[in-house]
């Protein structure tokens, strides 16, 4: 499990089709072979250690469900260790198991702050809510607004200095994981409202919704 908080950006030094080297520091510092690794918020197992980087493998269902397949030599990607048992929350939960692939549509620059937009696909549109949290590339963000397909998150100087945002451009694609809770409360909930018929139109209809 993490939590979100990019420890520091990696630099990829070799690809194949089922394996990753990525030159690092901070994350060496006390990894083991099968540690895990959040890679652009990708949960991925360490196979081989060097002084100066890791090797992770790649399966063909990560490639088919994540950006990693479209990385390329001299990428600069996003690393975050697991946390430990005694480790802080500093972001929110996060699993390292992405749900798509969202598209940076658009950047308003505020100062020195800027509020980024993002294409979300609409599978997974549902769980993003206002003030909620979302993983952008293994980031812990908070989703400002949403509408069909997009949601806004506003970002401070120092997310953009310390992860791989400052590199990115409209219409690059990342990595998106929503809210765990949100989906267990979906899985726990729409057997029971199966069961008992209830909809948006009833729930309309006897004003619980507006």
């Amino acid at each position: 499990m993490f939590t979100g908080i990019i420890e520091e950006i990696g630099n990829i030094l070799h690809l194949t089709n089922d394996r990753i080297t990525i030159q690092a520091d901070i994350v060496l510092s006390d990894i083991v072979l099968g540690a895990s690794i959040a890679v652009n918020g990708v949960c991925l197992t360490v196979v081989e250690k060097k002084n100066t980087s890791f090797s992770a493998q790649i399966s063909p269902e990560t490639k088919a469900k994540t950006t990693l397949s479209e990385l390329r030599i001299q990428q600069k990607v996003n690393l975050e260790r697991a946390m430990p048992v005694n480790g802080r929350f500093g972001g929110h939960i996060v699993l390292g198991h992405v749900d798509g692939i969202g598209t940076v549509k658009h950047i308003v620059e505020q100062g020195q702050f800027s509020l980024w937009y993002f294409e979300v696909p609409q599978n997974i549109s549902r769980y993003v809510v206002p003030k909620g949290s979302i993983a952008i590339d293994g980031i812990s963000l908070t989703v400002v607004d949403i509408t069909n397909d997009t949601f806004s998150v506003a970002i401070i100087p120092s997310t953009r200095a310390h992860t791989n945002l400052q590199y990115l451009k409209i219409g690059d694609k990342v990595n998106l994981e929503t809210d765990i809770i949100g989906k267990y409360i979906e899985r726990l909930v729409i057997p029971h409202i199966q069961q008992t018929n209830l909809s948006e139109t009833f729930l309309r209809d006897h004003g619980f919704l507006e």
